[in-house]
């Protein structure tokens, strides 16, 4: 069996952070469709998108971080963001009621991201990310983590690029709770940490 490991991803050198995020839809996004609002997102520029990556893992840093970096046998396999609901302006932007409850709550920390890098998937890393979450989560004194996962269909299937958000087994096997079913396929998940 693979060992799987994680470590925050100021922990991480930033060359394990730009393995991850080699290639697919993560490659372009790097993670950041969530954290500017929509104007500034579609006028930025792939070299800013890769500097503001780079800037809010804080490789090297004491930091604070956006996100978690997970291992397979030492070797960079995955990525899930984790920080303050506070630091994804897009959720608070958006009009969709749901992506906004409760918003003078404090301690809630999202997930809004993962990355499973080609060579890993159809292994579990998913799952493995998202209970590294909730350890994280409680490492960092967070309430409330939230996720935004999707739940396709019966008989349905999803492609990986869809899958970003987070699939709601997923969440449910770390121990997170429907919160909400805004949409037929979109829930809004919780973990209450101690």
């Amino acid at each position: 069996m693979p060992e799987f490991t994680w470590r925050p991803a100021n922990e991480a050198a930033p060359e394990d952070v730009e393995a991850v995020f080699e290639a697919g839809g993560a490659r372009k996004c790097r993670c950041q469709a969530l954290k500017v609002p929509g104007w500034i997102w579609r006028d930025t520029t792939q070299d800013e998108r890769d500097a503001a990556l780079l800037a809010q893992t804080g490789c090297g840093t004491d930091g604070p971080t956006s996100g978690l970096v997970g291992y397979v046998d030492g070797e960079p396999a995955g990525w899930v963001a984790v920080e303050p609901r506070e630091q994804y302006p897009r959720i608070w932007a958006r009009k969709q009621p749901w992506m906004r409850m409760d918003p003078d709550a404090e301690g809630i920390w999202s997930v809004t991201c993962f990355v499973v890098r080609k060579g890993f998937r159809k292994q579990g890393l998913m799952y493995e990310l998202a209970a590294a979450t909730v350890e994280y989560g409680e490492q960092v004194g967070a309430r409330v983590l939230e996720g935004y996962p999707t739940e396709p269909p019966p008989g349905k299937t999803v492609i990986w690029d869809e899958a970003s958000v987070g699939l709601l087994q997923v969440f449910l096997d770390a121990g997170y709770a429907v919160h909400a079913e805004p949409t037929l396929r979109r829930r809004v998940v919780r973990k209450q940490l101690a």
